[in-house]
């Protein structure tokens, strides 16, 4: 039987673009994965593993108005969308790049021997060294920053781990382009192209999770994708990390002082956001409470305005459009929910801006209301109306995992009822915002990117210095030779790395 083709398809037309490749077969992921595992030793140099990241950055900028056409042709996010986007990109790979030279990622510990202590302590040296392969799998909705050049490849590169991408099907030319980039970067570091090898095809998605040299595997995407994905990989006969990103809500909580003292503001606000690229953030404000009555109104009102003067968008591909028609069209049918803006089809491969309200009672409790607490991929929110504090933690009390959340209060609004809300929204998210919005996540050490599941199927950040850690696992020396040592965790420190020795840091 022939390969599948894989073609790229603009998603503005429906119509194929060119085909780009073909679905890569079982044998030729294991070639892949081989090849990848083969050479992973040559990333062992920190000092190489920073230059090959810093070229890898230098060169996606040197192409960057093919990058950006190709990714415009494909996912229809625009010139200026997709800019932005190449440079966080490019500065992930660079921020990455630091982080290897100053080598804290390492976590050394040395604890000398120390016969007083009861039971007496061996000499102890630990650090931390690469898992091996690691898959990555990208992302629709960001064709470069959390696609073959983003943050899960630069940062398992920068722990010392080749990489496999599977590639997304909306931008198959895309990746092609910037994977050629990745290991043109390889190769000018004297490192083999292997360290970055690139498949396509859905069959090739889930071999590449079962094959056994694969230490772990990064994805984001749906819930029901990622999910099958981890659940593969924890059947394994070994089973490997899984860190997955799947789905978000991303609730928004408006105190009535809120309402009252910015209403028109905050509505405008989350009119921004929740449009933004089309609706197709995984951060998107997704789920909003607001007082019922006139400060509440005058929000809406603002919302409102903005929101129906919101053009209809193109989404990422057809499936995706139809996915969101089709999920408003239920939730706007259920009892009690209005649409002052109806979201929904905009032309034949459009779709047109919206929010539906709802009162928040009829969520306090289980019953088809239920799929107003569910992701919708697209340009809409579920505004609910509260008349209590107790309902907005009823409501929140039955709400998922999730990437972000966020409280907007008044300007002096500092009182026991706004950090009983702030409490109640942290065991919901990773990030929690306030008087913010969460779409837009800078690329910083303290950033945390994750979420209780099913934002997330692990603990770790995919954006930010520690999303190196996922690709990491700690190894302890005990009595060994100084001779034997790895160099880093030599006496003398003859790599000059942080490290904390009896306690403390040197």
């Amino acid at each position: 039987m022939a390969a599948a083709p894989v073609w790229s398809v603009d998603p503005r037309t429906g119509n194929p673009r060119e085909q780009v490749a073909v679905e890569a077969t079982a044998e030729e992921v294991d070639r892949a994965v081989r090849a990848a595992h083969a050479v992973r030793g040559s990333l062992a140099d920190r000092t190489v593993r920073a230059a090959f990241l810093r070229t890898a950055a230098d060169l996606l900028a040197e192409a960057g108005e093919h990058v950006i056409e190709a990714a415009d042709a494909e996912t229809a996010l625009g010139p200026a969308r997709l800019t932005g986007e190449l440079a966080r990109t490019a500065a992930q790979l660079r921020a990455f790049a630091e982080v290897v030279d100053e080598g804290t990622f390492l976590d050394i510990h040395i604890d000398h021997e120390d016969g007083n202590r009861t039971p007496p302590w061996p000499d102890l040296r630990r650090y931390k060294i690469p898992l091996g392969v690691v898959a990555v799998y990208a992302a629709s909705n960001f064709p470069l920053a959390f696609s073959v050049p983003g943050g899960d490849t630069a940062s398992a590169l920068a722990a010392g781990c080749p990489v496999v991408v599977k590639a997304h099907p909306d931008h198959p030319a895309t990746s092609e382009l910037c994977a050629s980039v990745l290991r043109r970067a390889a190769a000018q570091n004297g490192l083999p192209e292997d360290v970055v090898n690139l498949v396509h095809g859905f069959e090739a998605g889930v071999a590449l999770v079962r094959h056994p040299l694969v230490a772990a595997a990064g994805f984001t995407g749906s819930i029901r994708g990622g999910r099958a994905l981890f659940d593969a990989a924890a059947a394994r006969p070994t089973p490997i990390p899984f860190h997955g990103e799947l789905g978000s809500l991303n609730p928004v909580v408006v105190t009535e002082a809120a309402a009252a003292e910015r209403g028109e503001q905050i509505g405008a606000g989350l009119a921004g956001s929740m449009t933004m690229g089309a609706g197709q953030f995984c951060t998107k404000p997704g789920f909003v409470l607001v007082p019922a009555g006139g400060t509440g109104d005058q929000l809406l009102k603002s919302l409102t305005d903005v929101v129906s003067d919101s053009a209809s968008a193109v989404m990422l591909d057809q499936r995706m459009r139809d996915a969101f028609v089709a999920g408003v069209r239920e939730r706007a049918e259920l009892p009690d929910v209005t649409a002052p803006v109806t979201p929904g089809a905009g032309s034949e491969h459009t779709v047109a801006p919206g929010f539906l309200t709802v009162p928040a009672q009829r969520l306090t409790a289980d019953g088809p209301h239920d799929a107003l607490l569910e992701e919708c991929f697209g340009p809409v929110t579920v505004v609910a109306r509260y008349e209590t504090e107790d309902e907005i933690t009823a409501v929140l009390s039955r709400l998922p995992g999730n990437l972000t959340a966020t409280l907007q209060t008044a300007t002096e609004e500092t009182d026991d009822s706004a950090a009983r809300l702030l409490a109640a929204l942290t065991p919901l998210a990773g990030r929690v915002l306030v008087n913010g919005w969460s779409t837009g996540v800078a690329v910083a050490p303290a950033q945390h990117h994750g979420g209780p599941y099913p934002a997330t199927t692990s603990t770790s950040t995919s954006v930010g210095a520690t999303a190196i850690e996922r690709w990491l696992r700690p190894v302890t020396y005990q009595t060994t030779p100084d001779a034997l040592l790895p160099p880093e965790l030599r006496e003398s420190n003859p790599l000059g790395l942080p490290r904390r020795v009896d306690g403390h840091r040197e």
